[in-house]
């Protein structure tokens, strides 16, 4: 079998074997972790190939002349799948403590689906065309959407219908018609170097089609339609983690990139006047978000925020055109991953050990959680975008392409969104550590659960602080050890024509 087709039926593999190991909760975690230790050799294996410049690929059924199902590993989609595979057996283990240290139900089918969005993911990473990049995109939705609704709440059910009819309703109405219309217009959707585009769409056309495809990649989260990622807060925080961090936002914008780059290419687009909207729009998204999140009480409403302000960071990037942008785009997704997959884990955590879930009772917390606020602490400044964290090489070489090519709104965005970063980040570290801890209710929020008093809480269970250590520690590491990432974005930039 083809090794792109093994990373693919990997996941699911280990999904069977989940499903069978039901009724005994150690085989089926041990099931979920050997899986993503196997995942993560193959995908990891690959890297060598593809830095050296191989590009390994697989075509399996051509649907009509132009469309078929068919994979090819290039330098983003190794990031990419680098990131998820990485992250994924981290969060596994995290969610060992989590869902067990909270009792939840239907562990199994949370396990499953899990699972089942890693192979979407994957499948996203390695399309070689538009329409593979569709089908592993709806499927990632449809996998992620009983993730979203595990609580089986009416508000989980609400915050899964906006979740599931935001993301369906604008990659049918308006992604599914940019690829129809691109295949249309050019005979192909296979993603190449330089673009595919040609003289084939020119003028004000390039600017529609471009709407199109940033406004149907809704996981991208522009304003505004980015209300599906705050209402998918109602999950279990190990999915919010893989909603913000692992697979479905990365998926947006990593899509966001690969159709500026590949698509319609990134010089083309440069010199087309009717394309310049959308730096003003991630633009916007980025400075309102921020705002937004500043006024959230409820911690991971403020970081879904965040997330919905960092995510537009990467489609700014991309569209101020030059190749230092793309770099710090492409490098932002694996920076964003991992500092906010370590904040999400933060705020498991805290609620887990605490059961607090409002940035207004984290006064003192820090004194019990000592390796989580610190955690939390390291991803709060990879997000601001202070060193030694990744943050601020992926935002570094975003300002050095808007520099060169002088877009001074891009240069204003980001210097005025990381001072809201700090403001709305900082704080909550501050009254951690700093701050005397307030006396049971004194903030009006009840912190008892199940008639278990957790006034006198510590830690979180210890797979869950061992996930957030790990991956504050790689948030630093990625500062001090970037040139795998960065080798693979100049490649992706190099290989232009």
């Amino acid at each position: 079998m083809n090794p792109l087709l093994w990373m693919l039926v990997t996941p699911l593999i280990g999904g069977v074997g989940i499903l069978l190991a039901n009724r005994q909760p150690n085989a089926r975690e041990g099931v979920t972790i050997l899986t993503a230790a196997a995942l993560i050799w193959q995908v990891w294996g690959l890297a060598p190939e593809v830095l050296a410049g191989g590009r390994p690929e697989a075509s399996f059924f051509e649907i009509v002349p132009g469309i078929e199902l068919a994979f090819r590993v290039e330098p983003l989609g190794m990031l990419f799948a680098l990131v998820a595979s990485g992250l994924w057996i981290i969060a596994s283990a995290y969610s060992i403590g989590y869902m067990r240290g909270n009792h939840e139900k239907h562990q199994t089918r949370f396990y499953l689906f899990f699972a089942v969005s890693i192979a979407a993911t994957i499948g996203v990473a390695f399309s070689a065309n538009l329409f593979t990049l569709f089908v592993f995109y709806e499927a990632l939705t449809l996998a992620t959407y009983p993730l979203v609704t595990h609580a089986g709440s009416a508000k989980a059910r609400q915050g899964g219908r906006t979740y599931l009819g935001i993301l369906i309703a604008t990659s049918i109405g308006l992604l599914l018609t940019a690829i129809i219309w691109t295949w249309w217009a050019t005979g192909t959707t296979e993603f190449t170097p330089g673009g595919i585009l040609g003289q084939e769409i020119v003028g004000p056309e390039v600017g529609l089609l471009l709407f199109l495809f940033m406004f149907g990649i809704g996981k991208a989260a522009l304003m505004p339609i980015h209300r599906w990622l705050p209402a998918a807060m109602v999950a279990p925080t190990p999915v919010s983690a893989l909603l913000h961090a692992v697979a479905v936002v990365k998926a947006g914008v990593f899509s966001v990139i690969k159709v500026i780059v590949y698509v319609f290419g990134w010089e083309n687009l440069a010199a087309t006047p009717s394309a310049e909207w959308l730096l003003y729009v991630a633009g916007g998204t980025i400075v309102v978000a921020s705002l937004i999140a500043m006024r959230q009480d409820n911690l991971k409403r403020r970081l879904a925020y965040s997330t919905v302000s960092q995510l537009s960071y990467v489609t700014m990037a991309a569209a101020i055109l030059a190749p230092l942008s793309l770099v710090g785009a492409a490098l932002h997704i694996a920076a964003h991953a991992l500092g906010k997959i370590t904040l999400f884990f933060a705020a498991g955590a805290i609620h887990t050990a605490a059961h607090k879930d409002y940035v207004s009772q984290l006064d003192g917390i820090g004194r019990r959680m000592p390796w989580t606020m610190g955690a939390f602490a390291v991803g709060a400044l990879s997000m601001i975008g202070v060193p030694p964290t990744a943050g601020f090489i992926s935002k570094w070489y975003m300002l050095l392409g808007a520099y060169d090519v002088q877009a001074w709104f891009a240069v204003g965005v980001i210097t005025l969104s990381t001072l809201l970063n700090a403001a709305y980040f900082l704080p909550i570290v501050y009254a951690a550590f700093f701050k005397p801890e307030k006396p049971v209710h004194a903030d009006g929020h009840a912190h008892t659960h199940h008639n278990h008093d957790y006034s006198n809480h510590g830690e979180a269970p210890w797979p869950s602080v061992v996930a957030l250590t790990l991956t504050a520690a790689g948030t630093v590491a990625l500062f001090f050890f970037a040139e795998m990432p960065l080798d693979l974005a100049r490649q992706m930039i190099e290989a232009t024509p």
